[in-house]
């Protein structure tokens, strides 16, 4: 990572009234206070975590807005972390990792986390990706406040999900999926189409749309609506109309 970063002019505090917590988990100490010191400087408070135990205490003691979570920690690592957040939590997770393969980004979004950044990075590259990640779990720009689809119903600007009255916990960047294709019902939507309305700002690969949608089909059955999301052979997916 650079040794001199130039940073922007850190927001008054009239402008951070309601500013988004990040928790920082690494455990490379240089890295974790670089990120501290840059997210800090551009208006967002932050904690930070060490370990994969402290990581969840504060996890639990802050209520954080959004994750940055390192996969390689001592005591546990961010894989089981991100596992044991998501059980009760669909709080935005950018996972960090110095592994580039690409089975351990898909085993990461396997389990719920919303992007994926591979080391070394800019602390740049990383507030943009906060931002964006961020920024997708506000209300998206659509017309109406709640999108029907048959049993399913996605409220915009609640940013919730129920299929037949039953609520569906989805992530930040499931939610967007779905509900831009709740906006399209009947509509056939290709992975490409899916990434760029859901992960814009990412250099994460179509395939990683396949799992995704394999979450949010799981879920939607869980509620009783595994026939509604359909896959299109050789295309990509829609919502039954």
């Amino acid at each position: 990572m650079p040794s001199h970063t130039t940073l922007t002019p850190a927001l008054t505090p009239a402008m951070i009234e309601d500013v988004a917590t990040v928790l920082v988990v690494e455990d490379e100490y240089e890295i974790a206070k670089v990120l501290e010191g840059f997210l800090k400087q551009n208006g967002y408070h932050v904690e930070r975590a060490g370990t994969g135990k402290q990581a969840l205490e504060l996890f639990r003691a802050a209520d954080p807005d959004l994750v940055l979570l390192d996969i390689m920690l001592p005591e546990l690592d961010g894989m089981e972390v991100l596992k044991r957040i998501r059980m009760d939590s669909s709080v935005p997770v950018i996972m960090l990792s110095a592994k580039s393969e690409e089975i351990d980004k898909l085993l990461g979004l396997e389990l719920g986390a919303d992007d994926y950044i591979t080391k070394p990075f800019r602390p740049r590259e990383v507030l943009a990706r906060v931002k964006a990640v961020l920024r997708r779990t506000q209300p998206g720009n659509v017309d109406v406040q709640k999108l029907k689809v048959e049993k399913l119903e996605v409220d915009t600007v609640q940013t919730s999900v129920h299929y037949g009255g039953v609520p569906i916990e989805l992530t930040a960047t499931e939610f967007r999926l779905l509900q831009h294709m709740a906006s399209y019902p009947g509509r056939t939507f290709d992975r490409l189409d899916l990434l760029e309305a859901a992960l814009p700002e990412s250099d994460a690969l179509e395939r990683v749309i396949d799992t995704h949608m394999r979450n949010i089909r799981r879920k939607l059955k869980d509620a009783g609506g595994e026939h509604i999301l359909q896959t299109v052979r050789g295309i990509g997916y829609r919502l039954a109309a």
